[in-house]
């Protein structure tokens, strides 16, 4: 064999045994790879008492997902003053007593949801080309059709202790001392999402007149995030971008699924000077389950006053 010959076959072997170590791990390893994300804001009124938050979002849950279910279990430990879950949560319909089961602690907490399109409809295979398009949703999407999920028995069973249904309206929670408004849209990626009418500018502020207001979706579409700006929320949350799910190391997300800066396809940031926090979501759909670079996550951020200024 010519040495220039040799030296081809031995690059290209190295470069299928990379692609096949890259498979491995993305498959076998990092998708089952949870961790929780610690964010800190100060964005609370002054005076106000720590408030913990714990965003989660795209769980995908198929019921024998055992590490999975571990993980969220372990998450009650927390102790979280407050849950938020940006959506689709499920991948088939035998998923949601599962999730109800191990959410249950959880779900005495106080909390909100919205709806991912993964609550509505199950999902199917893809060609995973499709999402490097500028919009990888199928024409006629406008136009969904019947959820072939029962999304009001996931429903049911998300609010039955007191989470707050958050599809296209608006809901507040004290706690104690502290008024969390919130407002939520339905799945943006479905073209669901209908902004709720403001609050009367009459709207009187509690006793105590703290307000902490949070603007809620599956989907961070800039017309959404634009929308809850507008509405003057003070922080932002929102999934589906499952962080990139294949990110490139120097290079980051390759695709968003959505029209978010890619930049901002997980963690915090911000979107006209207001605290975004997107969830790199915890799951994926069965068929692409796989991460790389991009460890499935819980995110619990920690709300805070200002500190005070110094005394001179």
């Amino acid at each position: 064999m010519r040495p220039a010959l040799a030296a081809a076959g031995i690059v290209g072997g190295l470069g299928l045994g990379a692609a096949a170590a890259t498979h491995v791990w993305a498959r076998h390893i990092e998708i089952h790879r949870f961790t929780l994300r610690e964010v800190e804001l100060r964005i609370l009124p002054p005076g106000t008492r720590s408030v913990r938050v714990l965003h989660l979002s795209d769980i995908h849950l198929m019921p024998d997902q055992q590490r999975k279910l571990d993980f969220l279990e372990h998450l009650s430990l927390l102790r979280p003053h407050l849950v938020i879950d940006t959506g689709d949560n499920i991948a088939s319909a035998a998923s949601i007593p599962v999730l109800a089961e191990v959410l249950a602690p959880l779900l005495q907490r106080p909390g909100a949801f919205v709806r991912g399109s993964n609550d509505m409809f199950e999902p199917m295979p893809k060609n995973p080309a499709r999402y490097l398009l500028p919009d990888s949703r199928p024409a006629g999407l406008t136009d969904p059709g019947e959820p072939t999920l029962p999304v009001g028995e996931l429903t049911d069973r998300l609010s039955e202790h007191g989470w707050r249904d958050l599809t296209n309206t608006r809901s507040s929670i004290e706690l104690g001392g502290l008024e969390v408004r919130l407002v939520g849209v339905d799945d943006p990626h479905l073209e669901l999402d209908e902004m709720p009418a403001p609050l009367p500018p009459s709207t009187p502020l509690p006793a105590h007149g703290n307000v902490l207001r949070l603007g809620v979706a599956h989907a961070p579409y800039r017309r959404v995030l634009d929308s809850f700006v507008a509405d003057g929320a003070d922080l932002v949350l929102a999934g589906h971008t499952h962080g990139g799910q294949l990110r490139v190391p120097g290079v980051g997300a390759l695709v968003t699924n959505c029209d978010i800066p890619r930049r901002q396809a997980r963690g915090l940031s911000t979107w006209q000077g207001v605290p975004l926090n997107v969830s790199a979501g915890m799951g994926a759909s069965p068929y692409s389950n796989y991460r790389l670079f991009t460890p499935p996550e819980a995110t619990l951020l920690t709300l805070r006053a200002p500190k005070p200024s110094p005394v001179r």
